[in-house]
């Protein structure tokens, strides 16, 4: 205080001021006194409605945060099954007529996929809380915080307002808890303020909701008018994450509830004096009076609200309390603990003896066990049965520890709650983990059928192509040392077809399955057997055999597969082809190795089927030279590198020439002209001898008719016909298309194929060249195994000997003998006779004298190119040679 307070503030002024004081206040009266205490008594009554509301708030949004906890662990434990009909049989417990839950949604990864009820909440399925400004926030607090968050009052996709409580789900994946979604509440906001009392009209005083969430909402008021400037009572409303005020002042104000207002005016003014006085005077002692009470009043707020909050938890939680002292095992029971036993209140205050006749008999010697040890330890815990009085059964949890009392006896202080729900629970989840077992169990026997079938044939239970490409690849990466070995066999059956087209698929697999059960037989329990195509099978084995050894079983494999087979009193024969196939060391290529074999086994096949073959380098070099020039055939077909040469024709006596025989030729870009015989067999196997027969004809054709403008006759051209051409069903077509005069082409057919041919195409196609004027003549005659009944059949316009009946004629005469029957044969049946291979023309006079029509051979010429025989019908250098 300055020194002009201390100047008029003198000891004999202060008893005069007192005086006035209490004349003033004397002068108000009994007035003054009434507005006080009307005032007090407004202020009574307002934090007393104030204080009912904010524990009906609290209880209400707790009990239904509880509410759903259940819910939320029980997803947590199959957050991967749960679907529709399973989340609404157990979001259906949570609904009575007085649940102030709106709905509840489970929304993996923070969208909307199930809600309960659906009706009505239609438009939240789908939703996704990142695209809703007013959620956002809140779920990704959710997540982020992984703790309950509640939020509102927030405007709802379904419609309406209210408070929106989000449990956030982990689950536990390889990299540690994972979140997986959230299980979202939303408490209806007009049913909370309902049930709360807040809407009650005579309710006699205005309440406000503000404060803070998890979002930071609450300003202005979400809830009544805003009385932040009329000295409201206030009372704080703890939430799970965040706190509310509520704030109440009576209808109409303070001083509507006072009475005068004059006079509380005045009363506030002299009390305000009254109390101003002495504060200046003990200024010293008063500021530390007020220092210990502002600290005792915030001890009390503390332990106010600690109270507040532990009434809360028991009764929202469902927790019964009791006590016991030890020495004369009296019980003290609260409300809660009568209601969980079934038993009479009667003042709360029970013995030991009524626990336990209240106890299942099943459970009573341990939960007497557990208690007792509680006792030793101090610490108790126990789950048992309690058998209530109207017969049905609840299950229980209790703990409680022992403490002494300020006399120094020994008391035990402990809770019980009711877990009959989480027991029932918990069986549920058993069961359902039992069977979750059981078709785990059951998808792992369907997953190993699944793979072994893909690694199997059907047919035989043998390895497949699959499985053995698997084993050749484990074989590769885990290499081999130098001294091991590992061999192929590829084993291919042959007449196997034959079977199948003749006595049905069913006998086919019977052959297969009996050729599966030679293989099994003949190798060994080690050896691995697997079949790879439809009469395809592989042996592989790794056990170091030799050539010798690898040579046995083949042969072993082949003369098995010779015996016969009874099939439905059919005696069915076939057999094999086996390629042979190894490598050693750790350079083991599994491809490679599968190629080795498959070219030894095309060898075999070409040897005569029924044996076997190794891979060796030169077998190897000679299918690499085999397979370059079948690509140099390919590309010379496209580059039009296969020609014509002609060998003229003569006749015997007049040594006219009387046609030319059309020889196929190559002209090879780097190694010039080549013979047929150098690639005809390649070409068979490319299926391209018909097309080199047709260019052939082609040229032979433009060659007639450019001869014919020279001037030189040439009256027909011989050309081959192989036996795929004539199996061609549109030979004829496209000899139609060629509009060939009658007599001017001849086909040559090689005796020892296609005189005993029985095909049906090729006796057709035959008939059908011999209609369109193409003469037929057979080739090589003599060499093959043709029957006169064969040739009165095919009656063809000319044959010709073959030239290894020709050359012997000049010094043998049985051979001469020979020639001269053909030759008659010939003339008897009107058939021409052309004999090839002439070298001289010692031979040409002994078979003009013999009766043979027409002369072919170097004696005369040899095959030339169209030029080069344009220079020698020009010339007729063969006349001047004879």
């Amino acid at each position: 205080m300055g020194k002009l307070g201390q100047s008029w503030l003198q000891p004999t002024l202060l008893p005069a001021l007192l005086a006035l004081i209490v004349i003033v206040a004397g002068g108000v009266g009994v007035d003054l006194q009434s507005a006080i205490i009307n005032h007090q008594r407004a202020q009574a009554q307002v934090l007393a409605q104030l204080s009912t509301i904010r524990a009906r708030v609290e209880g209400s949004i707790t009990a239904n945060v509880q509410l759903v906890r259940g819910l939320v662990s029980t997803i947590s434990t199959e957050p991967t099954t749960i679907n529709p009909e399973r989340f609404s049989a157990l979001a259906s417990h949570l609904f009575d007529e007085s649940s102030q839950l709106r709905s509840v949604a489970v929304a993996p990864d923070l969208i909307i996929t199930m809600t309960y009820p659906v009706a009505g909440n239609e438009r939240a399925l789908g939703l996704d809380y990142r695209t809703i400004p007013a959620q956002r926030g809140a779920a990704l607090l959710a997540r982020d915080s992984g703790k309950l968050v509640m939020a509102g009052p927030v405007d709802l996709v379904q419609g309406g307002q209210g408070f929106v409580a989000r449990f956030p789900i982990f689950i536990d994946s390889k990299g540690g808890r994972r979140f997986w979604g959230l299980v979202s509440a939303v408490v209806d906001a007009q049913r909370l303020y309902a049930d709360s009392g807040l809407t009650n009209p005579d309710l006699g005083i205005d309440v406000s909701l503000t404060g803070k969430d998890a979002l930071e909402q609450g300003l202005p008021p979400f809830f009544g008018p805003d009385l932040r400037g009329e000295a409201p009572a206030t009372a704080e409303v703890i939430l799970p994450y965040g706190s509310w005020t509520i704030s109440a002042v009576p209808k109409g104000g303070w001083a509507a509830a006072s009475g005068n207002p004059w006079l509380l005016r005045l009363a506030i003014i002299i009390a305000g004096l009254l109390i101003l006085v002495p504060i200046i005077i003990t200024g010293h002692l008063v500021g530390e009076r007020r220092l210990h009470f502002s600290a005792l009043k915030a001890r009390e707020a503390e332990l106010a609200r600690a109270t507040r909050r532990l009434d809360l938890a028991l009764d929202t939680s469902k927790v019964g309390v009791w006590e016991m002292n030890l020495a004369t095992r009296e019980l003290v029971w609260d409300d809660r603990m009568c209601q969980l036993y079934g038993v009479a209140r009667d003042g709360g205050h029970q013995d030991y003896s009524v626990w336990r006749s209240a106890l299942h008999p099943d459970d009573l010697e341990r939960a007497e066990q557990d208690f007792d040890e509680g006792m030793v330890t101090g610490r108790y815990q126990s789950n048992f049965r309690s058998l209530r009085p109207d017969g049905t059964i609840r299950h229980l949890r209790s703990v409680g520890a022992v403490y002494a009392d300020p006399d120094g006896n020994l008391r035990i202080l402990g809770i019980n709650w009711d877990v009959t729900a989480d027991v029932a629970l918990n069986e549920e989840l058993k069961r359902a983990t039992a069977q979750a077992q059981a078709h785990n169990v059951e998808l792992e026997a369907a997953r190993v059928r699944i793979e072994h079938n893909s690694l199997h044939d059907s047919l035989t239970g043998l390895p497949n192509r699959r499985y053995l490409d698997e084993k050749l690849k484990g074989l590769a990466s885990q290499g081999y040392g130098a001294d091991q070995s590992i061999a192929l066999l590829h084993i291919d059956l042959d007449r196997f077809k034959q079977i199948n087209d003749t006595l049905g698929h069913a006998a086919g697999d019977a052959m297969l399955i009996h050729a599966s059960k030679v293989l099994r037989a003949k190798c060994r329990t080690d050896d691995f057997v697997a079949r790879i195509g439809g009469d395809e099978f592989v042996v592989l084995t790794t056990s170091n055999d030799s050539q010798r050894e690898l040579a046995a079983l083949a042969d072993g494999i082949v003369r098995q597969m010779r015996e016969p087979v009874n099939y439905q009193s059919h005696e069915c024969r076939f057999g094999v082809s086996v390629g042979i196939a190894s490598a050693c060391g750790s350079a083991l290529e599994d491809k490679q190795l599968l190629i080795n074999a498959d070219i030894a086994l095309y060898r075999a096949k070409a040897r005569g089927r029924n044996c076997y073959e190794f891979f060796s380098n030169a077998l190897q070099a000679e299918v690499v030279k085999t397979k370059r020039m079948a690509d140099e055939i390919l590309s010379g077909l496209e580059r039009g590198e296969f020609i014509a040469y002609y060998q003229p024709q003569f006749d015997a006596r007049t040594l006219d020439v009387v046609g030319v025989e059309a020889l196929a030729r190559w002209r090879h870009p780097t190694e010039g002209i080549k013979p047929p015989d150098s690639f005809l067999p390649i070409a068979e196997e490319l299926n391209v001898v018909s097309t080199i027969d047709r260019l052939i004809l082609e040229q032979s054709l433009d060659a007639l008719d450019r001869w014919e403008s020279m001037g030189l006759i040439v009256p027909r051209a011989s050309v081959n016909v192989s036996l795929r051409r004539l199996h061609d069903e549109e030979l004829i077509t496209s000899l139609r298309k060629l509009d060939i005069a009658p007599g001017r082409i001849s086909f040559e057919l090689v005796e020892s194929i296609y005189l005993d041919d029985s095909d049906e195409i090729v006796s057709w196609n035959i008939d059908q060249i011999k209609e369109l004027g193409i003469d037929v003549e057979i080739d090589d005659f003599g060499t093959g195994y043709a029957s006169i009944v064969s040739l009165q059949k095919l009656r063809p316009t000319r044959l010709k000997i073959d030239r290894q009946l020709v050359m012997p004629i000049l010094k043998d005469m049985p051979q001469r003998q020979l020639l001269t029957s053909i030759i008659d044969i010939g003339k008897s049946m009107g058939i021409e006779v052309v004999a090839e291979g002439v070298e001289t023309m010692e031979h040409a006079a002994i078979l003009r004298d013999l009766g043979c029509d027409i002369l072919q051979g170097y004696a005369f010429a040899p095959a030339l190119s169209s030029t080069e025989l344009e220079t020698f019908l020009s010339r007729q250098s063969w006349r001047k040679a004879s």
